[in-house]
């Protein structure tokens, strides 16, 4: 299916036009048009040996994709979108070991250990830490006057969650983050760091795991390690699979939380009367929605298994199709008015946290506890909050991401009243 309009060589995936926005103008017209759009790609640039992918834009059409594993296979050439062009297809296949890129039965295998570490029980076991930490995040930035709202604030608790979530000690964290950063950055030359860089921090990550799991085996506490890796009357990961978990958690459970945080910082501070309503009311469906704004995960794929047929489009087995959650999440069947950014919206089926399916996200309540207390606090000590500059995007082929918010944490003297 064509979509003329589009100018020729247009890529939905093109890390840099992520650096500048979100095609969502683009995006809304391949809803009306082309709903499965065939997306062509010079041969290669995406790091598999293929000329393009499948553009899945439609809501429901992202549904179907993500609850039929049998047909759209996250395994056979993983779930990231679009890699360096110059990867090595083992590069590639490594990554078939993290749960994120397996299909069921091994999927589901997997998916039944490490979902012990967010029962609700798990999660609100760590809802006080979290809270001491998200106002302690705050307060000291607070003390700085101005800064950089993503390192200051939005960067350090989901971080800490995870951290408090396997037990990491506090001397280690910065690695973690450290690490994490440089797994998703290789596409952003301003951050100096190559996909080299990148491969060797994951393995980093996997190795500090790795023997983390190692000492739980051989000194079972009482922490959601031991319950991983040590639990053999339950069945457990080995210590390899935990590496691989600790590297899905370092990505969708921090860069993409924090991304999150900061958009939605910025989306309060552009829309003051909902921060205004948030400060007063504090209502439960703003997480959802800060998480529908932001998407920041704009898009992963699958492969078909065998020829199909979807929205109209005739797919070839070992096609590569695109699921785009940007795009979903501003689907005008599903959301009334999607261009409004609206704390109250409910119900919002958004699939910020994907389609359904075996790949729904594990974290969603951490992720959206984390968003509360955040924000809780920040209205808390500083109401106040004000941009000072617009924020600076990440170069990223899949991550809706903002790696500098300005801000100002306190009005100034001359605006105070009273």
């Amino acid at each position: 299916m064509s979509c003329p309009a589009l100018p020729e060589g247009f890529d939905l995936t093109d890390p840099d036009l992520h650096q500048h926005r979100v095609p969502l103008p683009e995006l809304a017209l391949l809803r009306r048009t082309a709903p499965v759009w065939w997306n062509a790609q010079p041969h290669g640039v995406a790091g598999f040996q293929d000329d393009g992918y499948w553009a899945v834009t439609r809501h429901a059409d992202v549904k179907e994709v993500s609850t039929r594993p049998e047909i759209f296979s996250s395994h056979r050439n993983t779930a990231i979108i679009r890699f360096n062009e110059h990867i090595q297809r083992e590069q590639i296949d490594v990554q078939k070991l993290i749960m994120l890129n397996m299909d069921p039965p091994e999927h589901t295998r997997v998916r039944q250990i490490v979902q012990r570490g967010f029962t609700p029980r798990a999660i609100r076991a760590l809802e006080g830490a979290l809270r001491d930490r998200a106002v302690r995040i705050v307060t000291e930035a607070k003390a700085n006057g101005t800064g950089d709202f993503v390192t200051d604030i939005a960067c350090e608790l989901p971080l800490q969650a995870i951290a408090e979530l396997i037990g990491v000690p506090q001397r280690d964290r910065s690695k973690i983050f450290d690490w994490s950063n440089k797994m998703v950055a290789y596409d952003d030359p301003e951050l100096a760091i190559t996909e080299e860089i990148g491969a060797e921090s994951a393995m980093e990550l996997i190795s500090y795991a790795m023997n983390l799991a190692v000492d739980r085996k051989a000194r079972p506490a009482q922490d959601i390690v031991s319950r991983l890796v040590a639990a053999e009357d339950e069945g457990n990961l080995q210590s390899d699979e935990f590496g691989f978990f600790v590297l899905l958690l370092a990505v969708a459970g921090n860069e993409t939380t924090r991304n999150a945080i900061s958009h939605g910082m910025h989306a309060f501070l552009t829309h003051p009367d909902q921060w205004e309503l948030f400060k007063r009311e504090r209502p439960a469906t703003a997480a959802d929605e800060i998480v529908r704004w932001a998407t920041p995960v704009m898009s992963f794929q699958r492969t078909a298994t065998r020829d199909t047929e979807l929205g109209g489009a005739r797919i070839r087995a070992g096609q590569r199709v695109g699921v785009f959650y940007s795009s979903a999440n501003n689907d005008p069947e599903v959301f009334d008015r999607p261009e409004v950014f609206d704390i109250t919206r409910d119900p919002n089926p958004h699939l910020g946290f994907g389609g359904g399916g075996p790949h729904f996200c594990l974290g969603r309540s951490l992720a959206e506890l984390e968003i509360r207390l955040i924000f809780n606090a920040i209205a808390d000590a500083v109401p106040d909050i004000r941009l000072t500059g617009d924020p600076r995007r990440l170069r990223s082929a899949w991550l809706n991401g903002i790696k500098e918010l300005r801000v100002a944490y306190a009005q100034r003297p001359d605006q105070r009243v009273g």
